[in-house]
């Protein structure tokens, strides 16, 4: 029997009453305003990096908190926020749940409820109308095309709707530890943002180690995994193979592999959205699957939702004969 932080999504009201509405309302002016904030801020940041690290601004320690906060972030969203919240591949401890929540809440994407809302959103309406980012949205005119890109990568951030998180995230919004979690987001924001600096403060004994840390384990290394995660909304549904049969364009992109954590094998996913690896075939590099199979060795994670060589054969043999 499953228990009311595990029940899946639901699409309609208890009542019977049908469906509820996809969206909520919209952002107040201040929410509004913080997300140019946390998209404008960061790509500044990354415009500006190649200046400042040619001349004195960037030191081994630096480049190492990047790539520590980068993991962590972008661990937190691939593994926490999608694979586990979003798509439920796994089942975990409570304090692995919270674990996942904090880390993914790190990268600064949102919060976890918004976040799953807006991606079990995607996953509902895949390429068609009501997706929240497809790059198909406009035709496939070469103009249209341009925009969807634009529109899929980081267009739709600007958009004032917001998902409705009691249709799609009614399991989270009955989690208590997750609900403390999504409420302690802005915390996690600073904390993401000033931990670096502090850091970096702390490894040089300086005050420049402080804006150094800050400029390049918070700012630049926000841009770049805003980027990355973009780039499974827009580049995975227009370029790449699809070896596997989909409703949708959802298309593996090898290139995103490794900064993805294994997100980019996005054809799979598509295919297969519960499925806890999404680099099935020989050769995908697949770090999140690892790191699942990592907790399952640990005691941490059970019931996961590993591929089978059936399952994968079936959907391969459906996407021949389409």
């Amino acid at each position: 029997m499953t228990t009311a932080t595990e029940a899946a999504p639901a699409s309609s009201s208890s009542t019977g009453a049908g469906p509820k509405p996809v969206l909520s309302g919209q952002r107040t002016v201040l929410q509004h305003a913080l997300i140019y904030v946390f998209v404008l801020l960061p790509m500044i940041a990354l415009v500006a990096a190649v200046p400042v690290a040619w001349g004195w601004g960037v030191g081994w320690h630096d480049l190492g908190l990047l790539a520590a906060f980068y993991v962590i972030g972008c661990l937190g969203i691939t593994v926490g926020f999608h694979r586990f919240f979003t798509h439920k591949s796994f089942k975990a401890r409570p304090w692995v749940r919270v674990m996942l929540a904090i880390s993914g809440s790190l990268a600064i994407q949102g919060s976890v409820i918004h976040w799953v809302a807006d991606h079990r959103r995607h996953h509902a309406f895949s390429d068609k109308e009501g997706d929240p980012h497809s790059p198909w949205l406009f035709g496939t005119s070469p103009m249209a095309v341009a925009r969807g890109f634009w529109h899929s990568h980081m267009g739709w951030l600007f958009e004032k709707d917001e998902t409705n998180a009691q249709r799609f995230v009614p399991d989270l919004l009955a989690d208590r530890a997750i609900q403390r979690v999504d409420r302690s987001f802005g915390w996690l924001v600073a904390a993401s943002l000033i931990a670096p600096a502090l850091l970096g403060g702390l490894i040089t004994w300086s005050w420049v180690g402080i804006i150094t840390g800050f400029f390049w384990g918070g700012l630049v290394r926000m841009a770049v995994l805003h980027h990355v995660t973009w780039s499974i909304n827009s580049i995975c549904h227009m370029i790449g193979n699809q070896p596997f049969a989909s409703r949708d364009r959802s298309r593996n992109f090898w290139p995103l592999a490794v900064l993805s954590m294994g997100e980019s094998w996005h054809n799979l996913h598509h295919a297969d959205p519960t499925c806890a690896r999404h680099g099935v075939l020989r050769g995908q590099i697949d770090i999140s699957a690892r790191l699942i199979w990592i907790f399952e060795k640990l005691g941490w994670a059970h019931e996961v939702r590993w591929p089978t060589p059936q399952r994968l054969a079936k959907m391969a043999s459906r996407a021949e004969a389409s």
